[in-house]
């Protein structure tokens, strides 16, 4: 699957509230939107179907039994028209105003709550981003917002899932909490879909409940001191050398990881004010500030640079490139980048609780 937004007619299938993301692509709104203001304001107000797939032979099409493409009813005898998935019998379709209608059952009820909506790749991937009410104060002065993200695709491969996407104000960080412990509900395309997303409503307690404990979690790395060689420590576990002791150029990508993550950590948005500087919670969102912002991958401390000391784009060293911009936002919420930061999150607990704090 292609991992950049999806662009029709030359602009992008997605909407964003406030400050332009750092792909600068999308309709920008001055307020949060609706469900249904969202749905348009993201371009996504199409659906899909599935079709018979066939295979030639013999001068002939010989239709394949329990076999499926699904593709874009707008798109069907057009042109451009693809397959967005191979698929099933069994296998049984969201549409997107039926995303949009079911998260705004659990979140929005008819408010206007959701601050980003798209589509990546040819519109495999859908997502959709509400915030919900009140906010994590950390340190007295650090705002985190939380919001929670869903995600359906209609690729065949990927299942349905809403998960915690708490955003660290001062720097738009996207958040993440370890797999094993964090809140990610899953419902498969199948006939039981319906069933299982009805779940999702019944997990709302839990899932405020799951934000209390990261909000003392989040506390409880503030008031951890990480200077110099802690620092270096927690981003060996982060970031660990690669299996072979001697591949340069995997080596070369780890040093630039903990470099940069390094330099977030110390000189990122926010890290330098008082009660974050020097501490666990800073050095966690500089894990968090590098995938999401600069780059997430692959330069050297000795790279092109820019006027903040960050790899340029496009810049290369030892054969390697910074990730796109408009491939950034999958790797931050699906991909490398969110199991970087999920070690990252896992890195961090365990320093707390070697230093005698309880995470839930």
């Amino acid at each position: 699957m292609a991992h950049e937004l999806l662009i029709e007619d030359g602009e992008a299938a997605m909407f964003y509230v406030g400050d332009p993301p750092w792909h600068g692509l999308g309709q920008r709104l001055n307020a949060p939107a609706t469900a249904a203001a969202a749905i348009k304001a993201a371009r996504l107000d199409w659906d899909v179907t599935k079709v018979p797939l066939y295979i030639a032979g013999g001068n002939r099409l010989h239709e394949l039994p329990g076999k499926h493409a699904v593709v874009r009813r707008d798109a069907i005898g057009a042109p451009g028209c693809r397959a967005l998935g191979v698929v099933g019998d069994r296998y049984d379709v969201l549409q997107n105003r039926d995303a949009f209608r079911f998260f705004d059952e659990i979140a929005g009820e008819g408010r206007a709550v959701y601050h980003t909506a798209g589509a990546l790749g040819h519109g495999e991937r859908i997502w959709i981003l509400a915030k919900l009410p009140d906010d994590i104060v950390v340190a007295g002065r650090d705002a985190v917002e939380k919001f929670l993200l869903l995600s359906n695709s209609h690729d065949g491969e990927s299942a349905v899932q809403v998960k915690f996407t708490p955003i660290r104000v001062v720097c738009q960080n996207t958040l993440t909490q370890a797999l094993s412990r964090g809140f990610t509900y899953t419902a498969r395309h199948d006939r039981g879909l319906w069933g299982e997303l009805r779940g999702v409503k019944e997990a709302m307690g839990l899932i405020t409940r799951r934000y209390d404990d990261l909000a003392r979690a989040f506390d409880a790395f503030a008031r951890v001191p990480l200077q110099d060689g802690a620092l270096a420590s927690y981003l060996q576990e982060v970031f660990p050398g690669p299996a072979d002791k001697d591949d340069e150029r995997a080596w070369e990508r780890v040093d630039a990881a903990r470099h940069w993550s390094a330099w977030f950590g110390r000189r990122g948005k926010g890290n330098e004010q008082e009660g974050v500087a020097g501490t666990l919670w800073a050095a966690y969102n500089g894990v968090c500030e590098w995938v999401d912002h600069g780059g997430g991958q692959a330069l050297g401390p000795r790279a092109a640079a820019n006027g903040r000391g960050l790899p340029a784009r496009g810049a290369r060293a030892g054969g390697l490139r910074v990730t796109p911009p408009e491939r950034r936002l999958e790797s931050c919420w699906f991909g490398s980048g969110y199991r970087t930061k999920v070690r990252a999150w896992d890195a961090a607990a365990g320093v707390a609780r070697a230093r005698g704090l309880t995470i839930a």
